[in-house]
């Protein structure tokens, strides 16, 4: 396919995603309908798609218009090329510019803030209370594609050791500074899954950020019984196990989200157990709970436009249950953690104030927070001890 031909498509793609249909379903049924189009043309379709998402106010702002079209009319616009050299209308090319088309769109300059980062407007004051005067450059961030990153599985080999076997594999990493096991892919993500160093266990995807929250729990982790209360697909649960806990054990809500779970440990050399109604008492329980995925908008940027002031209130209603049904779970002298990969303070600072307020008995021993702009997701952790 050619450039303007991926443009033609992706404009297609946008306008049924705008239409209220989600992005994966919508790329995986043009994918299958497409079937001349070639592994690379996908992959570029798909970052066409994503980006305009990401950006999805300021490329508005610069198309003129809230369709697929002027999408991508902006993100030309954005990149300095011409729209009018795109959509010619020749062969697969998109049909050219009409009069109002090659009028339309205004300097980024003039555009208020939050069209200008791409943040909802009801969202604008509650993350300047969260981030004060690192909000503009942690949504100017959130703007791009997010990296790649590795887990070294430590069981397996050392990282020095995954590096150079990936290199021999033609993928190209290097070390992060978020956390001793991460890998920063720099070459060849699209291959990583299919290599052999993935296949044999020695390396899980896993963001840098999600990494570190783990890493942060190493001490309480070693030779205990440990519980992931949110499991979602396992990523936590599996760097849980390579730290040298006793036991892990993964719940879920949704226990359809572990179904590869199992496959995946066998896989990292480590046993997990899946439970679906949590009993007993533990050493630690991880409730990375269900948030707004704010700190990781780079990656799921439809979150950013599908969260309303309703959902976040019941999200938050659904942390403050999590944490208290958990919180039973834990043993005396036992440790409660507490993540989300949101960088809203309603979903993190008072959800752990929250539950304290609730809870006689419980002390908190730490607190982090990390952010988009130390090169991974926004994260935010807090630890509890029972007494």
């Amino acid at each position: 396919m050619t450039p303007e031909a991926r443009i033609a498509a992706a404009i297609d793609i946008l306008d049924s995603i705008l239409g209220g249909e989600p992005a994966e379903r919508t790329l995986t049924t043009w994918a299958r309908g497409h079937r001349f189009a070639g592994s690379g043309d996908r992959a570029a379709i798909r970052d066409l798609v994503f980006d305009a998402i990401r950006r999805c106010r300021s490329l508005t702002w610069l198309g003129g218009g809230e369709t697929g079209r002027a999408l991508m009319l902006g993100r030309l616009r954005a990149s300095g090329v011409d729209p009018a050299s795109v959509f010619t209308g020749a062969g697969y090319a998109p049909e050219p510019l009409d009069e109002d088309e090659a009028g339309a769109g205004r300097s980024l300059d003039q555009a208020p803030d939050p069209v200008r980062l791409d943040c909802p407007d009801w969202l604008w004051p509650k993350l300047q209370d969260s981030l004060g005067e690192a909000l503009g450059p942690t949504l100017a961030v959130l703007q791009d594609r997010a990296p790649v990153f590795l887990r070294v599985n430590s069981t397996r080999a050392s990282r020095d050791a995954v590096r150079d076997a990936l290199a021999a594999e033609g993928i190209e990493v290097r070390p992060h500074s978020l956390a001793a096991s991460a890998l920063e892919v720099t070459a060849g993500a699209r291959r990583v899954q299919s290599s052999q160093v993935y296949q044999s266990g020695l390396v899980e995807l896993q963001d840098a950020a999600s990494q570190a929250v783990v890493a942060r729990l190493a001490d309480h982790v070693r030779g205990a019984d440990v519980l992931d209360f949110c499991a979602g697909g396992g990523g936590k649960a599996l760097a849980l196990a390579a730290l040298g806990a006793a036991r892990v054990s993964a719940h879920d809500a949704d226990p359809t989200r572990m179904k590869d779970l199992p496959t995946r440990a066998e896989r990292a050399g480590v046993r997990i157990v899946v439970e679906t109604k949590p009993t007993g008492v533990h050493d630690l329980v991880l409730c990375d709970a269900p948030c707004s995925g704010s700190g990781a908008w780079r990656r799921q940027p439809e979150a950013k436009w599908r969260l309303t002031p309703e959902r976040l209130a019941a999200l938050n209603a659904t942390q403050d249950g999590i944490l208290d049904e958990a919180s039973a779970l834990v043993g005396p002298g036992g440790v409660l953690a507490y993540a989300t990969c949101s960088l809203l303070n309603e979903e993190n600072d008072t959800r752990a104030e929250a539950f304290l307020g609730r809870h006689a008995g419980w002390t908190e021993i730490d607190r982090l927070a990390l952010m988009p702009a130390d090169g991974g997701d926004g994260f935010f952790l807090a630890v509890f001890q029972r007494s």
